[in-house]
């Protein structure tokens, strides 16, 4: 069997930055192994599988360890795939997903998401966590995908170096910092203590969290956020009542040709 793969950099104008997503095309669903195979092949932060059928969407992800619920760039990745070689003609695709519905839009040279703003709430400190983190935060926040550790400064975020085996001895298995940007509205980073990649480059479900926060904090709806992992990546980000909406970009790195 022969699939197409594409490799999309999301949330950046330029190859080698944002965060890479795979995008494989599909007419029927593979079983979970073999997807979770492929996804574990690829070794990217995320691989898509989409199947479009009478103007239907559906979309998984897979990171190279297990399959996500929701994945931002991963989406995008999609969407640039799907809105400029496949259905050139049309400016927006919405997904059907095990999060609910995903519209992106072509705006330009951009492309607006719109997910859902998943909030976090405060959660007690455990005991010995600014041995993992490396810095004790001044609030712990949680839902039920992610902790959220708000840190002083941008400064703090970059230069962070997380002792990733001890966070996971607390239970912090999925941890996202946050601070006050310099020249932006916030910076974050992202760390996950289990599974092939530790650090996340750029990750759109997390913002659908930091938003409210942030949004709530600063007191204004629409804010300027950046992910400052090794690789970087930059987004504009709005609430709108239950809804984050992204803005940010997307670039082509290869296309191909799968064989299982």
């Amino acid at each position: 069997m022969e699939l197409p793969i594409y490799h999309i950099d999301t949330f950046t104008d330029k190859i080698f930055a944002g965060n890479p997503a795979g995008v494989c095309l599909l007419s029927e669903w593979l079983p979970d192994e073999v997807m979770q195979s492929i996804a574990a092949e690829n070794h990217l932060p995320a691989t898509s599988f989409v199947i479009s059928k009478d103007e239907k969407h559906e979309i998984r992800w897979f990171s190279p360890s297990e399959e996500e619920p929701l994945c931002g760039h991963g989406s995008l990745a999609a969407a640039y795939v799907l809105l400029r070689w496949i259905y050139p003609w049309l400016d927006e695709i919405t997904f059907e997903s095990k999060s609910g519905p995903i519209t992106i839009r072509k705006q330009q040279d951009a492309y607006l998401i719109n997910l859902p703003a998943h909030p976090a709430f405060p959660a007690d400190m455990p005991e010995g966590i600014e041995l993992g983190l490396g810095v004790e935060p001044r609030q712990l926040l949680k839902n039920d995908k992610f902790y959220l550790a708000i840190l002083e400064s941008e400064k703090q975020v970059r230069q962070l170096k997380p002792n990733l085996y001890k966070l996971d001895g607390l239970g912090l298995r999925r941890i996202v910092v946050t601070a006050p940007g310099d020249r932006t509205d916030f910076v974050s980073r992202y760390f996950k203590t289990q599974g092939l990649i530790q650090e996340d480059p750029v990750t759109g479900s997390a913002h659908c969290m930091l938003m409210p926060y942030w949004a709530r904090r600063l007191n204004k709806n629409r804010l300027q956020a950046q992910q400052v992992s090794q690789r970087g990546g930059s987004l504009i980000c709005e609430l709108k009542q239950d809804r984050v909406m992204i803005k940010a970009q997307a670039i082509a790195y290869s296309q191909g040709t799968l064989t299982i």
